[in-house]
């Protein structure tokens, strides 16, 4: 599929990948949601947490599960992967 029929895949809650990723790779749509102060292990996410009263709310970001193994939040797409055709959606996860 295209990246628009990903994104809105994205938007309905699955995952999806580039059929030419590594093994394991994948994104995921973290949904917006309010980030409260005493749950911030970033003392810059903290204080800017208690400085807005205490929480603050926070975006939606595409997030990606790496093929080292590692989370990247807020990943960003390249004009190839905006542009490819290979995008499929993630049916079971291989962690």
């Amino acid at each position: 599929m295209n990246f628009g029929k990903a994104i809105e895949a994205l938007k309905s809650g699955k995952k999806v990948a580039r059929s030419e990723w590594n093994i394991g790779m994948f994104l995921w749509l973290k949904p917006a949601t309010v980030v409260k102060a005493e749950w911030c292990k970033d003392p810059t996410l903290k204080a800017i947490a208690e400085h807005s009263g205490g929480a603050i709310p926070a975006l939606g970001t595409i997030c990606m599960f790496t093929g080292q193994g590692e989370i990247l939040s807020g990943w960003s797409p390249l004009q190839t992967d905006m542009l490819a055709e290979d995008w499929v959606v993630v049916e079971s996860l291989k962690l």
